[in-house]
């Protein structure tokens, strides 16, 4: 993955990591995100579980899990692609 696509990785995670629902339920739950990553569950009928980041208007994404935990939420990140 290049050096940029890598940075992009890692500032859409943070993004990710600290967002108020990260389940992303509801209509225009993923505004308060930067404007080149959207987010939907990868399956409809499973809305706690995958969810699937597009970055950078469709040239990549990511398919990550959140665990929530109140120390310290995690984002488990299952598949990456760059275009």
């Amino acid at each position: 993955m290049p050096e940029d696509a890598k940075q992009l990785v890692l500032s859409a995670r943070a993004e990710l990591i600290t967002a108020a629902d990260p389940y992303y339920r509801g209509i225009d739950a993923d505004a308060s995100l930067p404007h080149w990553i959207t987010v939907r569950p990868l399956a409809s009928t499973s809305p706690g579980g995958p969810h699937i980041a597009d970055l950078a208007g469709g040239r990549g994404w990511l398919i990550f899990t959140f665990i929530r935990r109140h120390a310290d939420p995690q984002i488990t990140v299952t598949d990456a692609f760059w275009a």
